[in-house]
């Protein structure tokens, strides 16, 4: 413990803070049947790592999916949310009604050692909050991030942070088995340098680029 706590010191000390990117968080793209997107998450969800949310995961899917749906979509991501954050920034907005609810979130509720069975409870009232105040009808969950392939953090915190984050995945895998018109996919990249940012802990815009194809695929493979 000794060790872990004076590498996550260090970490926090080294780790470069890049900003969320610039560009729109909502909008209208493409022709076709509509589809309502709503994409939420963390500060991968929010497209850190990336210079321009072009680039980021909400671009790069909306992108995908205007080939066939006319997309009104809307980004609620914030650097720092876990699962409760998250739920009270929902709960704070009016209701709305959205086709599909892609979630990308995890990383923070490992490093802030959330137990698995606090982060399935917490993700549950995520899900219910989705289907009653947003009538989402489909919810894509990414898996959590396997945190001992970040390059920034070091041995033993990577295993470590890794071993805690393949729990809470599955506690989500679970879940999802279990919660009707919820789908788990796992966040499966690459073990390239180029995946990540600059600052070894996002991901890169390649590797936003692999994830939005993965859900955009599982998408278009819906009736919705």
């Amino acid at each position: 413990m000794p060790l872990l706590l004076a590498q996550a010191l260090w970490v926090r000390r080294r780790a470069q803070l890049l900003p969320e990117p610039p560009g729109p968080r909502s909008g209208t793209s493409g022709q076709g049947p509509r589809l309502r997107l709503l994409i939420i998450g963390d500060s991968s969800g929010a497209g850190v790592g990336a210079a321009s949310q072009d680039q980021a995961l909400s671009g790069q899917l909306v992108s995908r999916l205007a080939d066939r749906y006319q997309v009104t979509w809307r980004l609620e991501a914030r650097t720092g949310n876990t699962t409760p954050d998250m739920t009270r920034q929902l709960a704070s907005m009016p209701p709305e009604t959205f086709d599909c609810a892609v979630v990308a979130l995890g990383v923070n509720d490992v490093t802030r050692a959330t137990t698995k069975v606090q982060f399935v409870s917490h993700q549950t009232a995520l899900f219910d909050l989705l289907k009653s105040r947003f009538r989402v009808r489909q919810i894509l969950c990414t898996g959590v991030p396997p945190l001992q392939h970040f390059p920034l953090l070091p041995q033993p915190l990577a295993w470590t942070l890794g071993r805690h984050a393949a729990r809470l995945d599955s506690g989500l895998v679970q879940l999802a088995h279990r919660n009707e018109g919820v789908s788990h996919l796992p966040l499966v990249l690459p073990r390239n340098p180029d995946m990540a940012a600059q600052d070894g802990f996002h991901p890169s815009p390649k590797a936003y680029a692999i994830w939005a194809e993965n859900l955009a695929r599982n998408i278009l493979s819906q009736e919705l």
